[in-house]
């Protein structure tokens, strides 16, 4: 699997951890918004389009005729190449899933502790879900309001990889000694649950709470709270106070 790119995942101002490899803070989950000259197919300016309109109104519920428009491509092209609007929605979270499956790759392969890996993962999940908000909708709905066969198909590309990732990166901690012993299925629920509820429960904590917007700032106090939340659980007391000392 190719490394993942290093817009996005690859910070500049973070330290280097071993052999000259520089670990960066955050998982980038997408393409970029605007694809390289030469990649613009019909398709490709479809998924840019869907993707940019999500962005703009905080919402999946974009018209293909909004979405021809965008991309300047005939909607009637979007039977041909996805056969439906779901086909498409499922092309397009299957083309992020592809990119975040290579950068999860990316990160387990680091020469770093794997109490760092997690943390990593921590910022980069829930800086993911804020830069691409759609991300989590797209997964709901695929799930549980599309067809059978798209749930089947969003559950082999991004819940199974995602799921192994956690297994072996508790496994590498376990060994490591850093790690309690943790049920990887309950890790993923806990923290992706988490994650996600920022996003998808907003409108519902913000009646009931008056909670704004997920800005910057939030996601960085959210950060903060879920690393101390599951490295406070997760980590051997030894390493525990490790971590401690070193922040």
């Amino acid at each position: 699997m190719s490394a993942a790119p290093a817009s996005g995942y690859l910070r500049a101002d973070f330290p280097r951890a071993g052999n000259g490899i520089t670990v960066g803070s955050q998982l980038n989950t997408s393409v970029p918004a605007r694809l390289p000259g030469g990649k613009n197919t019909t398709a490709d300016k479809l998924l840019v389009a869907a993707s940019e309109l999500m962005i703009e109104r905080s919402s999946i519920e974009v018209s293909l005729s909004d979405i021809a428009l965008k991309s300047g491509v005939n909607a009637a092209l979007v039977k041909y190449h996805f056969g439906n609007k779901d086909g498409l929605l499922l092309a397009l979270l299957a083309r992020d899933a592809a990119t975040e499956v290579a950068n999860l790759e990316y990160l387990l392969a680091q020469p770093i502790a794997p109490t760092a890996k997690l943390k990593l993962h921590i910022a980069g999940i829930i800086r993911a879900y804020h830069q691409f908000p759609y991300m989590n909708r797209l997964i709901h709905y695929l799930l549980h309001e599309s067809s059978v066969d798209a749930a089947d198909e969003v559950s082999k590309f991004f819940v199974a990889p995602l799921l192994d990732f956690h297994r072996r990166l508790l496994t590498e901690g376990i060994k490591a000694g850093e790690f309690r012993s943790i049920d990887p299925v309950l890790f993923y629920t806990s923290l992706i649950g988490a994650c996600d509820h920022l996003f998808f429960g907003r409108h519902a904590m913000s009646r009931a709470t008056g909670v704004g917007p997920v800005t910057d700032e939030v996601c960085r106090q959210y950060i903060k709270h879920m690393e101390a939340l599951i490295c406070g659980g997760m980590l051997t007391s030894n390493n525990e106070t490790a971590a401690s000392a070193a922040e």
